[in-house]
């Protein structure tokens, strides 16, 4: 299946740069075309509603031009002509300007600069970011500060929905980029449910790796994949394994009931972007896949 549009949101800051290289190179790669967008704010949105005055529209071109044209003095020569004249520049907020270009050009991959502190910052902290990662029916990459071309992505997989469009994804993009592939799946400690009886560890990790291999190691085709199964808290897990084989990219998915969902939530993401030593690569899961999770789930809760 061939890739969609690499749209990358990018503003005048350093991970921007970043971004926009990788998703050329990306581009490239994929035989698909690579476009720049950059959001900011209408300072003259005030006057708009109340006053349709022609110089108000005036002022109005004269920000984005000015805006544009500091977005790609920031990543002339970074990027190729070709790609930089691709850059558009549309008035809101960033969460809304990216799901207008999704909806309209259908991208087979949004790419975002991570780990800076400029304007940029708002599409990837807070709200903002839980939006466009939650909600996004396209994959999201969020870049590390230099990323590079992926030779290692780790593949985060639980129990949940999310696991099949993840795995997915991740084979996907390992087979674009010519990099080798490794699964990795954590099972937290059991929790104490008070007016529960505990449950015997052995029997629930027995449990839970018996359906790991039955309903998501299954759907791996890729040849050769190492696939390995760690115990103790998810995102510390997930930032040693991930920076002691020296990843480039991590993949997780979206919209899951178990463990890959709170790697999306809130202070989690914030955490995986500022100390995640990778790029973050974020696979979209549909509704469809939801049956197949309340099923796992419920083998595990009866047991």
């Amino acid at each position: 299946m061939a890739w969609g549009p690499i749209v990358v949101g990018v503003d005048a800051s350093p991970a921007a740069v970043g971004a926009a290289v990788l998703g050329e190179r990306i581009a490239q790669l994929a035989g698909a075309r690579c476009e720049l967008i950059h959001a900011v704010r209408d300072a003259w949105a005030p006057l708009v509603a109340v006053n349709p005055d022609p110089r108000v529209a005036e002022m109005q071109l004269l920000q984005q031009a000015v805006s544009r044209d500091r977005v790609k003095q920031v990543l002339k020569g970074t990027v190729s002509d070709r790609v930089l004249d691709t850059l558009k520049v549309r008035f809101g907020p960033a969460a809304v300007v990216l799901r207008q270009v999704v909806e309209e050009s259908r991208p087979g991959l949004l790419v975002l600069g991570g780990k800076h502190h400029t304007a940029l910052e708002r599409w990837l902290a807070g709200s903002t970011s839980l939006h466009v990662v939650r909600t996004s029916e396209v994959p999201v990459l969020i870049t590390a500060r230099e990323p590079a071309t992926p030779r290692r992505i780790l593949v985060a997989a639980d129990l949940s929905k999310a696991a099949g469009p993840t795995v997915r994804l991740a084979e996907r993009f390992a087979r674009l980029a010519g990099a080798q592939l490794r699964m990795l799946t954590v099972f937290e400690p059991l929790p104490d449910l008070p007016g529960i009886p505990p449950m015997d560890p052995a029997e629930y990790y027995a449990l839970a790796q018996e359906t790991l291999e039955r309903d998501v190691w299954s759907l791996v085709k890729t040849s050769d994949v190492e696939r390995l199964v760690r115990h103790g808290m998810v995102v510390d897990t997930l930032l040693r394994e991930a920076s002691e084989w020296q990843a480039d990219v991590v993949v997780v998915g979206s919209h899951g009931k178990g463990w890959a969902q709170r790697v999306l939530l809130g202070s989690v993401t914030e955490r995986l972007i500022n100390h995640l030593p990778t790029s973050l690569l974020v696979a979209p899961v549909g509704i469809a896949a939801a049956a197949r999770s309340e099923r796992r789930q419920h083998q595990l809760a009866i047991h």
